[in-house]
């Protein structure tokens, strides 16, 4: 006999449960992919961006240069070639399936705390909303924060780097989609450092005066996962990434010595 839960229910009711849920979040994610493959235009114009001249960080960081009394960014230009048969359609089909995925993503945190709130008591209701939103909303910055910052800083640096003049960049089209997609979904995960410190904290499980102890552990640490999490092998790019990270620890240590200091 299926041993009951607490809510009444049957392990095999709360298997139907989560599967009624799971074809739901997979059917919603086909659809927004289909609809994000079918508007191409649209979604390259966005994906390509950051490799021309003419995008919103170069032009505000131009202006912030002639502003200062610098040089104003130049115009460059960087070719991105094919150089697979079927590698054009396969990239088409991955990209419009993480926008998918981007895109019903809220919908798919919303089922899951479906799911998951029944169980919980009102107090850990309280803080799963907390963490959930907070925890999307960081995600969401670290995206954006590669895609307008970090990765057009990279790129540019690197695409248009040469040891001679004789020799011309050509940069792939999987090259720079694969770059693109790890350094956006390394630094959304990366952001949540803030939120998970919170929850631990929360949990007792970490304090400011430990985070404070190894400061220096940690720099360490976020140099080597940067090195791990950066597509390319260049200090440039390392850099690049591991500078929000060190700030992102900070922060975390600021959010953790504030919940220490709520704890009686």
């Amino acid at each position: 006999m299926a041993a009951a839960t607490d809510s009444g229910q049957s392990f095999w009711d709360h298997l139907d449960a989560l599967r009624a849920v799971l074809i739901r979040v997979v059917a919603v994610t086909v659809v927004t992919g289909l609809v994000a493959f079918l508007f191409k235009e649209e979604l390259f114009a966005v994906v390509l961006a950051p490799k021309d001249a003419g995008f919103v960080t170069y032009r505000l960081l131009s202006g912030l240069g002639c502003l200062w009394g610098g040089e104003p960014f130049g115009s460059f230009e960087v070719q991105l070639i094919n150089t697979g048969l079927a590698e054009q359609f396969l990239i088409h089909v991955k990209t419009a399936m993480c926008a998918g995925v981007l895109c019903a993503s809220p919908y798919i945190l919303y089922q899951l705390f479906r799911f998951v709130s029944p169980a919980l008591y009102a107090h850990e209701r309280r803080y799963a909303v907390t963490a959930v939103c907070c925890g999307y909303a960081m995600f969401l910055s670290g995206v954006l924060l590669t895609y307008f910052l970090l990765f057009p800083l990279t790129f540019r640096f690197l695409g248009t780097y040469q040891v001679s003049r004789e020799v011309v960049n050509m940069i792939s089209l999987s090259s720079y989609m694969s770059t693109l997609l790890v350094m956006c979904l390394s630094m959304g995960i990366v952001f949540e450092m803030p939120v998970l410190s919170w929850l631990f904290a929360r949990l007792g499980l970490l304090s400011a005066s430990f985070m404070r102890h190894y400061r220096r552990h940690a720099i360490v640490l976020i140099l080597i996962v940067a090195a791990v999490i950066t597509p390319t092998s260049d200090v440039f790019t390392l850099l690049v990434v591991a500078c929000p990270m060190c700030l992102l620890y900070e922060l975390s240590l600021c959010v953790v010595r504030r919940v220490n200091a709520r704890r009686p």
